[in-house]
């Protein structure tokens, strides 16, 4: 089973309390996702998706508290039909009213995701998006994203709006906004696991880096010493240096601090390193002159 799918079913058993929330939701689902279709004179709303058709159902009947409520009673409850000049209303967008406040708002897109979102899989991306079928819509919906300060953007993606978001860590603040609670703290979980290995991984990888190249240097400098000694001898060196290469020849894998606790008196790092730079200058001209 999908994580978008686990979102859905928390989502399809979850309403909100107020009745003014509760139409909010109702309005993105028939505006996302329901059909009208006429039989025997009569009109009906239906949605493809069983979860969404259930979560209608259950807010047709907690609304006007039938299963079976009249499609034109509905559609004039959240503004898409109007009963005295016996038309529709646009039904591109929810009008502006049933989503002034702000647990509206949760609500409206709540029952957008529920109808036309989805999430990829976290452990692999972070990507939340929604697919509406006009930019009137895409804005609407993004606007009431961006109210809760989320980082949604809209692309157009064949012949639809598609609202995205990106940023983990705004995909888990829409969780908490639409109520999927559980889903959130699966969120949370996968991304604590992924944060923890790509730190593990950084971690090691710069202690990688460090030892590779703590390596390439004792390996530059043993070649020095041993060109110095092939060539002038160390015995030409002066005896703080001549100390210093016998004993990197002498421990080859010995970082600097420990080379400097083995003489005598003991010198800190950066006294090695001076020494062993000069070192690489002496064998450099000594190079030169061969």
């Amino acid at each position: 089973m999908s994580f978008s799918n686990d979102i859905k079913q928390e989502l399809a058993v979850s309403e909100g309390k107020a009745r003014h929330c509760k139409l909010a939701e109702l309005s993105a689902i028939v505006s996302f996702s329901g059909k009208l279709f006429m039989r025997e004179n009569s009109l009906f709303i239906e949605m493809a998706n069983p979860l969404t058709q259930q979560k209608f159902q259950m807010l047709v009947k907690s609304l006007f508290q039938s299963e079976k409520a009249d499609a034109f009673q509905i559609l004039e409850s959240i503004k898409m039909w109007d009963a005295k000049s016996n038309c529709f209303k646009n039904m591109d967008a929810v009008d502006g009213l049933l989503i002034q406040q702000s647990c509206c708002r949760r609500a409206f897109i709540r029952g957008a995701f529920l109808s036309c979102g989805s999430i990829s899989n976290p452990s692999k991306a972070y990507h939340f998006e929604i697919v509406c079928r006009t930019k009137q819509q895409a804005k609407q919906l993004c606007h009431a994203m961006q109210s809760f300060d989320i980082d949604a953007r809209i692309v157009t993606r064949k012949k639809n709006q598609v609202v995205y978001v990106k940023e983990g860590e705004h995909i888990v603040k829409l969780l908490n906004i639409m109520e999927a609670h559980t889903a959130l703290m699966n969120l949370e979980n996968v991304r604590i696991l992924k944060e923890m290995r790509n730190s593990v991984n950084r971690r090691v990888n710069c202690e990688t880096a460090n030892i590779t190249k703590t390596v390439s240097a004792a390996v530059r400098q043993a070649e020095d010493i041993l060109l110095i000694q092939n060539t002038i001898g160390l015995g030409s060196l002066p005896d703080h240096l001549r100390e210093i290469a016998e004993l990197r020849l002498e421990y080859p894998d010995a970082s600097l601090k420990e080379l400097g606790a083995y003489l005598n008196p003991p010198v800190g790092k950066s006294g090695v390193n001076h020494r062993l730079r000069r070192i690489s200058e002496i064998a450099a001209g000594s190079n030169t002159e061969r």
